[in-house]
């Protein structure tokens, strides 16, 4: 049946208005898809802020999360291509029942039931933990896009609707770098969960609404089907896979060796995802920011520039800035190959879901080798220059399906074999010498031993990434020296000595490394060392002899140092030292209000509290003494100059807090400074923290 013509004095007045129509339904699919996608990168900080206090406040938290984030996102992505199958009326049905279940989830918060209770692999918890706070919300936000973009292109004549991809990722972005810049310094972590939880609630309503309305196809250009060309071959779909894994899994790396090689700060775990972002963005807004010619020949410098940045990480790190802005620019530059290419090859709108789906199977697929199979697999972090060569290898497929030409494949081959032989020497020249190589959940460890030079002879050194964690001399005679950042003129080497003059000590530690400061004990001390790395323990055990050499009695519990405190009775610890940072990893919930009172329950009224606050990139130093006043307690910053590598020790920077009267004017105390404020700085609270306030 066809629709009457209208009179030729109507035809002005029903275009204007039809065309305002469509604007006004284009706004009402823009707008719903940038606030799911802002809500969606919003919640992945905000939730991992929220739980890794739980899990020791490591890095490899963070992974874990995206790992589940990625996984979801497939998950939601597979469901709107299936319910983009269905008739209108049924997905409407299907979509809101699933919006109302979600909205059971708020607000989220973790309950405390998953707090782990012991030493094991948190992986699976971390996992269960996301699936029952944010799992069916974060399931739904990731469908919209791809989802409503069906609904669009399906209610507008076969309408390309990529543009909307594009103001996904921009949403996406924007919830990214807010979070930390807006969000994290103004609101404690609890009006974060309910403030996310008040807008999406907002959300599923305004999606609801949208869903019930496009049940029916009644919305202008319904009478129009869609055009619907060939489905794409299997090779194609293999190439989209390939892509959206090399991107991700490349993501996830560089994100782990930045954290662990350069500093494990939030702002690197925020660069490469936001990059990462930016490209998509770029590319799928339109084909003029994809330049095949400039990007590609970049790419191929880029691949080795990162192998090389890796292999000379040595020289790198005394230029933070310098290895930042390179890897920051090569990731850029491969992940605009990856997404441009992948842009390039998008299908009509009638496949749309399917590429979607491709796409974010790729993204789950790449964090899987990263965030969860490389772990199991390799003993140290070869990930990064395995990847680096793999995305070669797929740069010269790119070539050779484009342009077949023999010589340039050829070129390519060559190039890429050169930079796997690169590679392969860097590894062996990094690995092959080292005593032990081992790698969990909470990182990679690798224990080597060194000539010193001098009469005492050979050390033993345990490494996190390039960050050294402990040292012992070999020679019998000297293997209980105290070394690196706990030497005798250090802040706690002087802490020990002082109160050792009270008597028989009762010491407690947060943080094993090697056991360095067992060589303080004597047969009438005992030590009490709580340590959340149980391949830590073993190494001090079976490649050191700090443990196995101390006269005192000693105990060893493993698990995150708060929870242990939290559960036991009070120790009464004659000194408490805090020493739990992997590198320059800082574990936010041991330096709060809280964790304050905490340590003063388990010391004695005259007790001492040595915190261990070297950092590269972080003045630490107010933030304790900050706390330290709220419990009435004077605090002093030591700082050993003492840095000899020849005899294994290094600089460092304690604070020590007490209320035992003339504990400073012990000698070598004297020399302990007075802290200063730092004008506009919040106590850090459970609820509240702000590492960007406290940079250098």
């Amino acid at each position: 049946m066809h629709e009457a013509p209208l009179p030729d004095a109507a035809q002005p007045q029903a275009r204007p208005l039809r065309t305002g129509i469509v604007a006004v339904q284009a706004v009402h699919f823009g707008v719903t898809i940038l606030a799911g996608a802002f809500l969606l990168f919003q919640i992945q900080p905000l939730i991992a802020r929220l739980i890794m206090p739980w899990f020791g406040g490591s890095a490899a938290v963070w992974t874990t999360c995206m790992l589940f984030f990625q996984v979801t996102l497939l998950a939601g992505y597979a469901y709107a291509h299936w319910l983009a199958r269905l008739a209108g009326t049924r997905q409407a049905a299907i979509h809101l029942a699933l919006l109302t279940a979600s909205l059971l989830c708020l607000p989220v918060l973790p309950s405390t039931w998953w707090k782990p209770a012991g030493p094991d692999d948190p992986m699976l918890r971390i996992a269960g933990l996301l699936a029952a706070t944010v799992g069916l919300p974060y399931f739904l936000l990731a469908s919209t896009s791809p989802l409503l973009q069906s609904w669009y292109s399906r209610t507008r004549r076969g309408a390309i609707p990529y543009r909307f991809f594009a103001l996904s990722n921009a949403g996406s972005m924007a919830g990214l770098l807010s979070y930390p810049v807006l969000v994290e310094p103004n609101l404690s972590t609890r009006e974060q969960a309910w403030s996310w939880s008040i807008a999406y609630a907002g959300f599923a309503v305004t999606c609801g609404a949208m869903a019930w309305r496009a049940r029916g196809g009644s919305t202008v250009g319904q009478s129009l089907p869609a055009f619907a060309g060939p489905a794409p071959p299997a090779r194609e779909r293999l190439l989209w896979l390939a892509l959206a894994a090399c991107a991700s899994a490349l993501l996830l790396g560089v994100t782990a060796h930045l954290t662990q090689n350069v500093a494990a700060a939030p702002f690197l775990w925020v660069l490469p995802l936001a990059l990462y972002l930016l490209s998509f963005i770029l590319c799928f807004d339109g084909d003029r920011w994809y330049r095949r010619g400039v990007f590609l020949p970049l790419g191929v410098l880029a691949l080795p520039a990162m192998a090389c940045a890796i292999a000379f990480h040595v020289w790198w790190l005394h230029t933070i800035r310098a290895t930042v802005a390179l890897f920051g620019a090569a990731t850029f530059v491969v992940f605009m190959v990856c997404h441009g290419e992948l842009a390039r090859r998008r299908p009509d709108a009638a496949h749309l879901t399917g590429f979607y789906l491709m796409v974010s199977a790729g993204g789950a697929l790449g964090g899987v080798l990263i965030g969860l199979a490389a772990p199991q697999l390799f003993n140290a972090l070869y990930d990064l220059p395995l990847l680096i060569g793999l995305i070669a290898l797929l740069f010269c497929a790119l070539l050779w399906l484009e342009q077949r030409r023999v010589f340039g494949a050829a070129l390519a081959g060559a190039l890429t074999l050169g930079l796997w032989g690169f590679l392969a020497l860097d590894l062996w020249a990094s690995f092959a010498h080292q005593r032990l190589l081992a790698r969990n959940f909470y990182g990679a460890l690798a224990v080597q031993d060194k000539e010193t030079h001098t009469a005492l002879g050979p050390v033993r050194i345990l490494r996190h990434g390039v960050i050294n964690h402990g040292a012992q001399f070999l020679l019998p005679q000297n293997r209980r020296l105290p070394t690196t950042y706990f030497g005798e003129s250090s802040g706690v080497g002087l802490a020990l000595r002082t109160v050792q003059k009270r008597g028989p000590m009762h010491v407690g530690v947060i943080g094993l490394g090697t056991g360095t400061l067992l060589a303080y004990a004597r047969p009438q001390d005992s030590y009490r060392v709580y340590e959340i790395n149980p391949l830590v323990l073993q190494i001090a055990h079976t490649q050191f002899s700090f443990l196995d050499d101390c006269p005192a009695p000693h105990q060893v519990v493993l698990g995150d140092a708060r929870l242990s405190l939290e559960r036991e009775p009070p120790q009464q610890f004659d000194l408490l030292v805090l020493d739990a940072f992997s590198g320059d990893a800082i574990p936010v919930h041991l330096l709060t209000r809280e964790a304050f009172r905490l340590y003063w329950q388990h010391l004695k009224p005259d007790g001492v509290l040595a915190v261990h606050v070297s950092n590269s990139y972080l003045r630490l130093w107010p933030v304790v003494a900050q706390a330290s006043a709220e419990t009435g307690k004077t605090a002093r910053l030591v700082h050993d100059i003492h840095d000899d590598k020849d005899r294994a020790s290094s600089t460092s920077d304690w604070v020590l807090v007490t209320s035992s009267p003339g504990f400073f004017a012990s000698e070598g105390l004297e020399r302990a400074q007075e802290i200063e404020t730092l004008p506009g700085l919040r106590t850090w609270t459970d609820d509240y923290s702000n590492l960007y306030r406290i940079l250098r």
